[in-house]
């Protein structure tokens, strides 16, 4: 991959800059990018779904380490240096182990990709669609073996929060219920093309091994959103609507508490006791 011109070479004589529609900064720096793949634990053979590659810098890099990637780009502009990128390897190593795929991630059925067998999600997440397709990942039927993925430092920190952190709420919740996450690598501005206003962080999730059944996770989702919906509430305030004091005292739980103070494991019995009293 040493053989292909510099992704700043690239985008320049493609005229291509990045849209704000989109939430695009690039991440450049290849010796950058390979110590993403490197923290993702990518070896030769594994299969991996990257969102939002751009100019193909991470791409690259996964390509090197061996993976069989397909990469799913919205923005048309990159598709032709994406195609490029796979002829230009043609020859090389990493020949037919890139497929491009141009589509909207958050509408795409990963299952229509990827039928069966283990994969691997590695990407920079476009800022405006981060959480949204962290969602869809952890809850959804597709089921990757891990997600090694780029946030805002501020999401970054919403996923990783323990209780009683300023930060933690519905999405720490949902994230350490299905998987173990750490942050892994904490970028500056100056590290992308545009510098964004703000600090980005690679977060690390590993499903666990026993995941809850999908019925608990549509309850878990429902008592989270209603427990922080009203986050400086108690909690028989803020889950009224889902049964309030009652629900509480049936979880074991102090009903004269935040939901900030409530750990994931309360949440999940609070989760558990809704579908039970809902029977």
């Amino acid at each position: 991959m040493t053989e292909l011109p510099p992704l700043r070479e690239v985008l320049a004589s493609s005229g291509i800059s990045a849209d704000k529609r989109f939430g695009q900064h690039f991440l450049l720096d290849l010796n950058v990018c390979r110590k993403i793949v490197r923290l993702a634990g990518i070896s030769s053979g594994d299969r991996v779904l990257e969102v939002g590659p751009g100019p193909g810098g991470l791409t690259r890099a996964l390509l090197e380490a061996g993976a069989t990637v397909t990469a799913v780009e919205k923005d048309p502009r990159f598709i032709p240096l994406l195609q490029d990128l796979a002829a230009l390897a043609t020859g090389m190593p990493t020949h037919g182990r890139l497929d491009v795929v141009e589509a909207d991630a958050l509408a795409i059925d990963e299952s229509t990709l990827f039928p069966a067998g283990a994969v691997r999600i590695v990407a920079n997440l476009p800022y405006n669609v981060g959480s949204p397709l962290l969602v869809k990942w952890l809850t959804g039927a597709f089921r990757p073996a891990s997600m090694t993925l780029m946030f805002q430092k501020e999401v970054a920190s919403r996923i990783v929060a323990p209780p009683a952190d300023p930060d933690y709420g519905r999405l720490a919740v949902l994230s350490q219920a299905l998987c173990r996450a750490r942050v892994v690598m904490d970028l500056p501005a100056r590290a992308f093309t545009p510098p964004p206003k703000v600090s980005s962080a690679v977060v690390d999730l590993v499903p666990l091994a026993e995941r809850p059944p999908d019925r608990l996770i549509r309850a878990l989702q429902a008592v989270a959103q209603a427990g922080f919906g009203q986050r400086r509430k108690m909690l028989r305030s803020s889950l009224k609507s889902l049964g309030g004091e009652a629900l509480c005292l049936a979880a074991g739980l102090d009903p004269n508490v935040r939901a900030e103070t409530v750990p994931v494991a309360g949440f999940l019995t609070l989760a558990q006791t809704w579908l039970e009293r809902e029977a």
